[in-house]
């Protein structure tokens, strides 16, 4: 088991690295323009509050990313209600995979 003390930093650093939206927990179906979304990133929401979080596109060739998408599609299909690219997991599993991801980067 990971110590937690060690853990926070790491989900601190992580979410610096999503460039969370600061919307606030905005809704998905709330009017948004492409503007807040960074030339190269994409939005994706989470977790049951629909946390918005802008994404760098080079997460797509990761296999435990790929396997998120996955899921939504099992989940959601193509066509959302919402309009939107939800991810069926919680806020920790993303920024776990961000995490991850971006330690392998450097």
């Amino acid at each position: 088991m990971q110590n937690m003390g060690l853990r926070l930093p790491a989900m601190i650093h992580a979410k610096q690295i999503l460039k969370r939206s600061f919307s606030g927990g905005r809704s998905p179906t709330s009017t948004s323009t492409m503007t807040d979304v960074p030339r190269g990133h994409f939005a994706v929401y989470v977790g049951e509050e629909q946390k918005r979080f802008v994404v760098p596109i080079s997460y797509l060739k990761s296999p435990s990313f790929q396997s998120l998408l996955s899921r939504a599609e099992e989940e959601f299909g193509f066509d959302h209600p919402m309009g939107s690219l939800t991810l069926p997991c919680k806020e920790e599993a993303l920024l776990d995979i961000a995490y991850q991801l971006n330690h392998k980067l450097e």
